[in-house]
């Protein structure tokens, strides 16, 4: 079973290496007994879960494997928002209320319209943030970052209004995909802000990605494919899922990384690949970074939003 450290700070040191995801658990296609299989197995192995009442019925799943021992119902990262502080309320409970639980461990911030203006300005949903946490509904936040929503994370943390609420950051992060802008990700690092990386693997392996049709669900993850394949390649490591996760550990302020699975071989390696985390060579690493850079200002800056 994964231990954890211990987190004094309270800035995410205390997170497993490696976060189970639950969007396959969603998934009407996988047998809901399969889904509990895996979702059991996750439990058992000790990791925290990351989850949304957006995921299908990722939760009902949730719910079933919880009752049948909630001494051992693990912590979880649940996605909160949206668009109004009366609508952040209403989410936590679309959240917690149907897994019977009475907190959220790690609430991640999906910040839009109004409440994603007030957060940029340091307005009264910070207040709202705090008394949430107050009442016990929320123990922590970290703010969900995409490309078109990077703006809104450097007005944020350049005025120092997330100091005492927010702990960190939580994006697409993998080696096909950096979804904070170039900006905000040279703040990120020149702070060393905590984050959260999603989508470990970015979809799949790498070579699915680029030779199978319709394996990746945009093109512009078949075109990357293509350009990170020899990477891996060069990089003489194993499995692309080891590859992935040592991306991520490359970066020290990088707490943990969270990917989805529905069969028990995929968990395994990615519980295998979180206990090794050596960072990639400097130099397959340097060429990575550099595509990322060219990516963001090419790619997805420009992206429509939610298009990617």
């Amino acid at each position: 079973m994964i231990q954890p450290e211990s987190d004094p700070s309270g800035l995410l040191t205390d997170l497993p290496p490696y976060v189970y995801g639950t969007t396959r658990l969603g998934d009407d296609k996988i047998p809901f007994p399969e889904r509990m299989k895996i979702a059991r197995a996750a439990v058992e192995s000790g990791v925290w879960f990351h989850t949304s009442h957006t995921y299908g019925n990722a939760l009902e799943v949730l719910r079933s494997v919880f009752d049948q021992d909630r001494t051992s119902v693990p912590k979880l990262i649940v996605k909160i928002g949206w668009n109004t502080v009366d609508e952040l309320r209403g989410v936590i409970h679309e959240n917690i209320d149907p897994l019977g639980i009475p907190s959220i461990d790690i609430g991640q911030l999906c910040l839009g319209g109004q409440l994603a203006e007030d957060f940029a300005r340091g307005g009264s949903c910070y207040e709202t943030f705090s008394r949430i946490r107050n009442e016990g509904l929320v123990k922590r936040y970290v703010l969900e970052v995409f490309p078109w929503t990077s703006e809104t994370a450097l007005k944020a943390l350049r005025g120092g209004y997330m100091k005492g609420i927010v702990d960190g950051f939580i994006f697409y992060f993998n080696p096909l995909q950096r979804f904070a802008s170039n900006e905000l990700w040279d703040l990120l690092t020149e702070r060393n802000e905590p984050i959260i990386a999603l989508r470990t693997v970015a979809g799949g392996d790498v070579h699915r990605l680029r030779d199978v049709p319709g394996a990746a669900w945009k093109e512009y993850l078949q075109t990357r494919a293509a350009e990170v394949a020899p990477i891996f390649e060069r990089s003489g490591i194993k499995s692309w899922t080891e590859f992935c996760i040592r991306f991520a550990y490359s970066f020290p302020q990088v707490r943990t990384t969270v990917g989805a699975a529905s069969r028990s071989e995929n968990l395994n390696s990615f519980l295998s690949a979180s206990q090794k985390r050596d960072p990639l060579p400097s130099d397959i690493l340097n060429e990575i970074i550099r595509l990322q850079v060219r990516w963001s200002d090419t790619v997805d800056l420009r992206a429509e939003k939610w298009s990617m």
